[in-house]
């Protein structure tokens, strides 16, 4: 069975059309890197999985049923994260607020629920910050935390908007080696969003890329080519690897890392193409 079914979908956001008539079928088990400029749908499309937007035209199916709101197949991590609201409490209250839909300084979860919490701190190696406050922790310790409340139920599909925003190299590679990691114990489906494919490259199966309003599914070596970019964004794509990374160009602009630095919203002096950019 397919982890996700797309048949003939349109998502329109704002009275624009993000996604237009697309089809294709992810695998159960496997884990999918999905890239694109911002507005090219990766949100909206995770969303649309989620039930939470419906298609304006077409079908989603998640694990053979319609996409419906509160699945409990679906752990999911939105783009925009709140962690400040909850900073005076321990880890382990936090991953316990996303526990059976609880939220902040609603009643102590059941035996059960508690069970699962520990489990899910264990999967992610954060039972050490289950004791700490959440104030002291860094952003990759709270990362391992948002990550545990994805695992929340057990879930069978992974939804992770832009995880690895705010954090510098070294941790973006954790977190992917962790959900990879995951990913293979625990026999799960992971749609993993991000701007940039480099720090996805030895984790993904398939590359899902998103863009003027169409999609490409497949090998990385199939998808990340400058004529399927070109296709996809409407303009001349040139795709270069180096030294075992793979830099996506528009003239002569590297469009990943202009659309990383709008989101930080700041410069690191203009090259085009910078070895350690991650």
């Amino acid at each position: 069975m397919n982890a996700i079914e797309l048949r003939h979908v349109v998502l329109t956001l704002g009275g624009r059309t993000v996604l237009a008539d697309i089809s294709l079928d992810i695998p159960s088990g496997t884990f999918i890197g999905v890239l694109g400029p911002n507005g090219a749908g990766k949100t909206t499309l995770m969303r649309a999985i989620l039930g939470l937007v419906p298609p304006d035209a077409g079908t989603v199916h998640v694990l053979g049923r319609a996409a419906t709101r509160g699945n409990p197949v679906i752990g999911y991590m939105p783009q925009v994260r709140g962690t400040s609201s909850g900073l005076r409490l321990s880890g382990w209250d936090f991953v316990a607020s996303a526990a059976n839909g609880h939220r902040l300084g609603l009643p102590i979860p059941s035996k059960a629920a508690r069970a699962d919490i520990d489990r899910a701190l264990d999967l992610v190696g954060a039972a050490d910050l289950g004791r700490r406050p959440l104030a002291e922790m860094s952003g990759g310790e709270r990362q391992r935390l948002l990550l545990a409340q994805t695992l929340i139920g057990q879930p069978q599909l992974l939804l992770l908007d832009e995880p690895l925003i705010s954090l510098d190299p070294h941790r973006q590679q954790e977190v992917v080696e962790l959900v990879k990691a995951l990913q293979l114990e625990l026999g799960i489906t992971v749609l993993f969003s991000a701007h940039e494919l480099n720090p996805l490259l030895n984790a993904i199966d398939q590359v899902l890329s998103l863009g003027g309003g169409q999609a490409a599914l497949g090998a990385v070596e199939d998808v990340i080519t400058g004529p399927v970019l070109s296709r996809l964004y409407g303009s001349e794509i040139e795709v270069l690897r180096v030294q075992g990374r793979i830099f996506v160009m528009s003239g002569s602009h590297d469009m990943e890392r202009d659309a990383h630095l709008h989101d930080h919203g700041h410069d690191h002096g203009g090259e085009h193409i910078h070895a350690d950019h991650v």
